[in-house]
């Protein structure tokens, strides 16, 4: 009878056992089709909140570092000086103060400051400004015995482009990760691009430059892999046209993404996008288009141009501020997204690709006047407010 029993319980179990094995089953398979591809595609948005790091600064319009380990921070002040920052302190000498050189203000002035692979060992770096002609030059400056100075009489030339109009002068420099130098350049103000600088390609302004500056010819070599460089009928240092004036821009330092964020004219501000792997070449669409739309008209011939990724109309704000993607480690959350901004209203956005598709959602209300993006050699990422020259970390908010 016992036997019996116990030998019945032992059935019970087994058949409860087989039971939950198949229960459990079936969650993972539907996990595995469903729960797991939701959460790595579509993960939720995350709070975000701005702390500030440090301040004192006059206009600040670019942050970055050296990548050469000595965890600096380095802030372009659009009057023409670097200001360099050390374990959240702003160095009382500047890092270079070239202002008897720039022109300013308005959408002029000391731009960007890049710092080339290898900086430790190749002791120089580039600067974009524009100087008291109203043109766009793009310098490189070399150390002085101190490390944390610049030798503001090293001045070597590597390129001026004659600028007609005080205004869209881009001003982002960047180094890919093939190693060459990627320059912004706005259309050549006024409005509307008047000159119709951005679709003519014997015409440096409104592109994307691509050149090789490290390779020891002078000033500068144009890559043999550039989209145009056979083409007579294009300048050879253009890898991307149909730009307005992509103030900001940036490389993805994981994937090796380019984004591109373009001011808009009237009605739309666009996030443009080329994967890691492109072979440049493509048109942006201005002054055809205007983000998603057509300028000027309601009908217009979009074949051969590449659409933004992301827009927003002037009801969110005027003048977008292009980011960075986050790739540092204290917040998880915030891993892979792209920050982006607006100069006029403060808002910022959060973009993100799932599979074939965009996600793009406002973040945050920041109320600064943003005017850079930028990061640290850790990948935290910055925000600069040009007005009050703060300079702000974006962090996950604390729930």
């Amino acid at each position: 009878m016992e036997k019996a029993v116990a030998s019945g319980q032992g059935t019970i179990r087994f058949i409860i056992f087989l039971i939950a094995i198949l229960v459990l089953l079936n969650i993972g398979y539907y996990a595995a089709w469903n729960g797991p591809q939701e959460a790595m595609t579509n993960p939720a948005w995350p709070d975000i909140s701005i702390a500030l790091a440090f301040s004192g600064l006059r206009q600040p319009t670019h942050i970055t570092h050296a990548n050469d380990g000595s965890r600096r921070l380095f802030i372009t002040e659009q009057r023409g000086r670097i200001l360099l920052v050390r374990g959240g302190r702003i160095s009382r000498k500047p890092f270079l103060d070239i202002t008897d050189r720039v022109g300013c203000c308005g959408e002029r002035g000391l731009l960007s400051v890049v710092f080339p692979p290898g900086y430790r060992e190749r002791r120089h770096f580039y600067v974009n400004y524009t100087d008291t002609s109203g043109d766009t030059v793009v310098g490189r400056y070399r150390l002085s015995q101190d490390p944390d100075i610049a030798d503001p009489g090293s001045e070597e030339v590597v390129l001026t482009v004659k600028q007609p109009y005080a205004n869209h002068n881009g001003g982002q420099l960047a180094f890919g990760p093939d190693g060459y130098l990627y320059i912004g350049m706005g259309d050549g103000g006024s409005a509307g691009d008047p000159h119709n600088y951005a679709q003519n390609p014997s015409s440096l302004l409104g592109k994307m430059l691509r050149i090789d500056v490290e390779s020891g010819r002078k000033p500068y070599a144009v890559p043999a892999d550039n989209p145009f460089v056979n083409n007579k009928d294009f300048k050879p240092e253009i890898w991307a046209s149909g730009l307005r004036n992509p103030w900001r821009f940036s490389f993805d330092r994981r994937t090796g993404d380019l984004y591109i964020a373009d001011v808009g004219q009237d009605k739309h501000e666009e996030i443009d996008f080329e994967p890691k792997g492109g072979k440049g070449g493509k048109n942006y669409g201005w002054n055809i288009m205007e983000g998603l739309h057509c300028y000027r008209s309601e009908h217009c011939d979009r074949k051969g141009l590449a659409l933004p990724v992301a827009e927003y109309g002037h009801d969110k704000g005027c003048s977008v501020t292009g980011g960075v993607v986050y790739r540092g480690s204290r917040f998880p959350q915030l891993q892979g997204t792209y920050f982006y901004g607006d100069y006029c209203s403060g808002r910022i956005w959060g973009l993100r690709q799932s599979g074939t598709e965009w996600m793009n959602k406002m973040l945050k209300d920041s109320g600064l006047s943003i005017s850079t993006f930028g990061e640290d050699e850790a990948g935290e990422i910055y925000v600069a407010d040009y007005g009050k020259g703060n300079i702000y970390k974006i962090e996950a908010a604390a729930k």
